[in-house]
């Protein structure tokens, strides 16, 4: 039997995205790993609920196997097989981030001999974590670049803490990921953007946050258009009490920039909206084509992406340093970050020679 690659789950940001990208590579490339000192750092360390629902997600998908694997757990050995397509279903029974479910498993299941459909379960927009909608809005165009295909419906949001939010994927298989480039922003086009209350919120609280980003995106972007959709959930369609906004700008060069903020108790709608709108304001203003909450979602595509990739960011977030630590550990790809100045700016150019990884059941 192959010997285990052993990951330190302490490192860098020194959370869940270590246990899912490595456990992603490990499927991908059948390299058994153990991860050890999971979360050691944090104030309850070991694998917690969502954790554990992400890595038992992608052992289904490749029919592998998983030692360890309880709650509190400081290290989890991983055990891949072949990855299978078919219908998989993951519930992390709180309001754990369905998005990061979707982070674990997307990558595997787009290396299936043919299509999968996966229902999970959990929080949609949840603190800490991207919110489904920038997964929408941001992350599956661009994703799309690399030649990624997947539908997502909604069926139900879920909010802190209850969770209880649905959404159905349907991923198609590739044959291969292609590299992407992205260093010119190009020009402010257009902006679009979801102010949304849910539970007993009442919708003008959606129109105030909607508001106030639209009075302060016209301030700096007097020539481009904004729409602002103000939407409240359906009781049928949510469980739970939840606002927030997501503004996104689109670019003459593709690029997709986003701010976004979720409500809190006590905090003035406006505060919403200001602080969405200024995320936004922030990355057009410093030149780049890939936002902060982006960059460490294309790290693990890149990896594996046949030919050479480089996209402009801001600063290096932690999370993306992980993701570079945890790929160059278990794929051996190449990657630089550069840094450029860009309106009198610094910024940062990541480049990656991928692997070319070839879906061999295709």
């Amino acid at each position: 039997m192959q010997e285990s690659v052993v990951v330190d789950g302490s490192v860098f940001e020194g959370g869940g995205q270590i246990l899912r990208n490595a456990v992603a590579f490990s499927c991908l490339l059948s390299i058994p790993i153990k991860i050890v000192r999971i979360r050691a750092g944090r104030d309850k360390p070991g694998l917690r609920p969502q954790h554990l629902t992400g890595i038992r997600l992608v052992r289904d998908v490749c029919q592998g196997g998983l030692e360890a694997d309880n709650i509190g757990s400081m290290s989890v050995k991983f055990l891949p097989k072949s990855i299978q397509s078919g219908k998989y279903l993951a519930d992390t029974e709180t309001a754990g981030s369905i998005v990061l479910l979707m982070q674990a498993a997307m990558p595997c299941l787009l290396f299936a001999p043919g299509r999968c459909e996966v229902v999970l379960k959990g929080g949609t927009n949840a603190e800490m974590a991207p919110q489904i909608d920038y997964t929408l809005m941001v992350f599956k165009p661009i994703a799309e670049r690399f030649g990624v295909q997947f539908d997502c419906r909604i069926a139900k949001r879920g909010y802190y803490p209850r969770g209880g939010g649905q959404i159905h994927l349907l991923t198609s298989p590739v044959e291969f990921l292609k590299a992407v480039q992205m260093t010119e922003q190009g020009k402010i086009i257009q902006v679009e953007g979801r102010a949304f209350v849910a539970g007993a919120l009442p919708v003008k609280v959606a129109q105030r946050m909607a508001q106030s980003a639209t009075r302060m995106l016209k301030q700096h972007l007097s020539d481009v258009p904004v729409r602002i959709e103000v939407v409240q959930e359906p009781r049928e369609g949510a469980v739970g009490t939840g606002t927030g906004l997501i503004v996104v700008a689109k670019t003459s060069t593709g690029c997709l920039l986003a701010g976004s903020s979720l409500g809190k108790k006590g905090q003035p709608a406006e505060v919403v909206g200001e602080s969405a709108t200024k995320m936004l304001l922030d990355n057009i203003q410093r030149g780049t084509c890939v936002d902060e909450y982006l960059q460490d979602q294309l790290i693990i595509f890149m990896a594996l992406a046949q030919g050479k990739s480089r996209i402009r960011c801001g600063p290096i977030t932690l999370h993306t340093e992980t993701a570079i630590h945890v790929a160059r550990q278990l794929t051996k790809a190449n990657f630089v970050i550069e840094r450029v100045q860009v309106n009198k700016l610094e910024v940062f150019d990541i480049y990656c020679d991928g692997i070319g990884l070839m879906n061999k059941q295709q």
